[in-house]
């Protein structure tokens, strides 16, 4: 399995790993509006697929490993070469007009911050301290694979709305907002809120729902809420799974956490073999 070249709060690798058989076996494209880390998109390796995110550092990422992953490893590989913290914070600062720049300094800058978190300034500026970890270039770097791959996707900038209103019988829809629920707490990331409102999972359920009308097949993945159940409740399946949380600083402190999958994919016991072990 390729491994996303990405670390993400959030990211599914857990999902991939421990509940693989969630997810379709049969449908013509593949479709993702909030990409991250493309761990679902990079696992299931579809034959074509659409992929979005409204992070447009990230989407600039993307396209430039599709189109040249080699200029983008070489200027990786002077990162790697000139790492230090007093280097991070200058890269930190940077604002490249290459493609390419711009890619390389987000792979350096999400491998060597803290905790891969992706956090942005009102200014829209990249604002996470440094990390404890020092390394840049991986063995598992496959960017040779990832090009590859992503010649089989196309890759957009911005809104959900578009992508999934676009959606038709046939496609399957892998939906990862951000886990924000209906009150002044929210228990996951609480800077979630800022950057996807309430408003905005109700506008993300309405579009699912006439996703679903069009026979599109579906599986989001949500906050175990009340707040977000009685948006999906009455008109998709709802099942609780649990992870390790891998957000708190110190390990000792991250806990077993509940996710919430809403979909209409007939599961046919996919997760039989893991009820005991899960807690469903």
């Amino acid at each position: 399995m390729l491994e996303p070249f990405l670390k993400w709060a959030g990211g599914k690798r857990w999902l991939i790993s421990n509940f693989h058989s969630i997810f379709p076996q049969n449908y013509n494209r593949y479709v993702e509006p909030f990409l991250g880390s493309g761990a679902v998109y990079f696992s299931l390796n579809p034959s074509q697929a659409v992929l979005s995110d409204i992070n447009s550092e990230l989407i600039d990422t993307f396209q430039a490993l599709k189109t040249d992953w080699k200029s983008v490893y070489e200027l990786l590989m002077k990162h790697h070469n000139k790492h230090t913290e007093a280097y991070y914070y200058k890269v930190r600062a940077s604002n490249p007009e290459n493609l390419y720049a711009c890619a390389a300094r987000f792979i350096y800058l999400n491998r060597t911050c803290w905790n891969g978190l992706y956090r942005v300034n009102l200014k829209g500026q990249f604002n996470v301290p440094i990390g404890t970890k020092t390394k840049v270039i991986m063995e598992s770097d496959s960017f040779d694979e990832v090009s590859e791959r992503l010649k089989n996707a196309d890759l957009f900038k911005g809104d959900f709305e578009s992508i999934i209103d676009n959606t038709v019988n046939g496609d399957f829809l892998f939906v990862d907002p951000p886990y924000t629920v209906n009150h002044s707490d929210n228990g996951f990331i609480k800077y979630n809120e800022k950057l996807f409102s309430w408003d905005d999972q109700v506008r993300l359920s309405r579009c699912l729902i006439r996703a679903k009308i069009r026979r599109v097949q579906i599986v989001l993945t949500n906050a175990p809420h009340e707040s977000i159940y009685s948006l999906y409740s009455r008109k998709f399946k709802c099942i609780t799974l649990s992870r390790s949380s891998i957000i708190a600083a110190d390990s000792a402190k991250r806990k077993k956490c509940d996710e919430l999958i809403i979909t209409n994919v007939n599961l046919k016991g996919a997760l039989k073999n893991y009820s005991a072990n899960y807690g469903l």
